[in-house]
């Protein structure tokens, strides 16, 4: 999110509050914090805490915070390998603080508050100035006028000459995200807009560092966008948690990254092959797939999967989980066929059910779909008419979504597709 009004003013109805002093140091074993006021010694000073820890080597993770009295414990939060043991090391001089683990440090300067990231001595980053704020936008000039709506936190990392960013999840937009505002937010917006389906709050640079900001909710990053000299992300709230992943290069970033978040099981080797799909073709049958794949087969293409997309299911009774018989009168026997040139299933399914679904009411009697705050379903009209959506926070609503996809798999489908992730 853009908050600056080029390179000296705010936009109108902004205020930002930056760290001015180190107050105080607060050191212990497994953490230190540090205490920034944004105005002085003031009565009506804004303060930043400053929380650094490293969870792991060559890594290290800033906790910043406004109020700490907002609860956050209802919040949905990432499942994080977070060892027990830390790997901080401190150093003091008169000028300067260093928080390190192993090769990788932070260092605070004690007068101007500036923070630089350094590898082996080397700068990789820095944040200085007016890069870490806690931004108000609905400023009106005074503390008594403030209602405390309108607040974010944000903090900029400064980009290198030539310095690439790549990352940020599923994206649709170019491979080099440099010049790109990205906002973290799942949407289902196709493949041919900046929406993704799939967005991930970690960006990685060539240098050979990344930066993974923790935060569920929506994240908004700035990649040279703003300010064509750094990267930029803000959070709604009262408090911002991110980490600096050191390489040196990129592939032990990733290494890195994943042993924090956790690492993906290696799929099935038919997985990685080719995948041929009759995306949102309307009019097609059993003759037309079995055209599609002889196709692929008379130009010696090797196909691993076939993948019906959402007209395998009748209109209008999305998602029901039962063929069109109109269409497929023997789903089986071309499951069958398919499989008989080993060709793996693939069907598309959604998390929500249409009106004219058979199992809208089952759902319905039961409670397994998304309610609105006065008790009724949550319904709309986009895609199908009247579509609910399953309410997987209910481990029994879940059993049931999961029990008519094991009857599709005892059918002889073998994966899943859909556009929620």
């Amino acid at each position: 999110m853009k908050f600056q009004n080029g390179a000296w003013l705010m936009k109108e109805g902004h205020a930002l509050f930056s760290p001015k002093m180190l107050y105080e140091i607060d050191k212990a074993k497994d953490c230190i914090t540090l205490v920034m006021p944004t105005k002085g010694f003031d009565l009506q000073s804004v303060m930043l805490t400053v929380k650094v820890s490293a969870p792991m080597p060559e890594m290290l993770r800033v906790q910043v915070c406004h109020y700490d009295g907002v609860d956050t414990s209802k919040q949905p939060k990432f499942e994080l390998n977070l060892p027990e043991t830390s790997t901080l090391n401190v150093d003091e001089n008169d000028k300067e603080l260093v928080i390190s683990s192993g090769s990788l440090a932070l260092i605070v300067d004690k007068e101007s508050c500036a923070m630089r990231y350094e590898r082996d001595g080397e700068c990789i980053t820095t944040c200085k100035g007016r890069d870490l704020a806690y931004i108000k936008t609905d400023w009106k000039g005074d503390y008594y006028s403030y209602n405390g709506d309108g607040a974010y936190m944000t903090c900029h990392l400064s980009l290198d000459v030539g310095e690439l960013v790549y990352g940020l999840g599923e994206r649709f937009t170019p491979f080099v995200k440099n010049g790109q505002s990205v906002d973290i937010w799942n949407e289902d917006g196709g493949t041919s807009t900046e929406q993704s389906y799939k967005n991930i709050p970690f960006y990685i640079s060539n240098k050979g560092y990344g930066v993974f900001v923790n935060q569920t909710d929506k994240v908004s990053f700035e990649i040279a966008s703003e300010y064509v000299e750094k990267v930029a992300f803000s959070v709604p709230g009262e408090s911002l948690d991110f980490f600096i992943i050191n390489g040196p290069t990129m592939k032990a970033v990733l290494r890195r990254y994943t042993d924090l978040t956790g690492k993906p099981s290696l799929p099935p080797e038919w997985t990685f092959g080719l995948w041929l799909s009759t995306s949102f073709i309307t009019n097609y049958d059993e003759a037309t797939v079995l055209s599609f794949i002889e196709g692929m087969e008379s130009r010696q293409i090797p196909l691993k999967v076939f993948h019906f997309d959402c007209l395998w299911m009748k209109n209008f009774h999305w998602t029901d989980f039962c063929w069109d018989s109109n269409i497929f009168p023997d789903p089986e026997g071309m499951i069958r066929k398919i499989h008989a040139k080993d060709i793996k299933v693939c069907v598309w399914i959604n998390p929500y059910i249409g009106q004219r679904s058979a199992l809208f009411a089952e759902g319905k009697a039961h409670g397994y779909f998304l309610k609105r705050p006065n008790g009724d379903i949550w319904q709309w009209d986009m895609w199908q008419p009247g579509i609910a959506i399953v309410d997987f926070t209910n481990p029994e609503a879940c059993a049931w979504y999961k029990g008519y996809l094991k009857k599709l798999m005892a059918m002889g489908v073998d994966c899943f597709k859909t556009d929620f992730g």
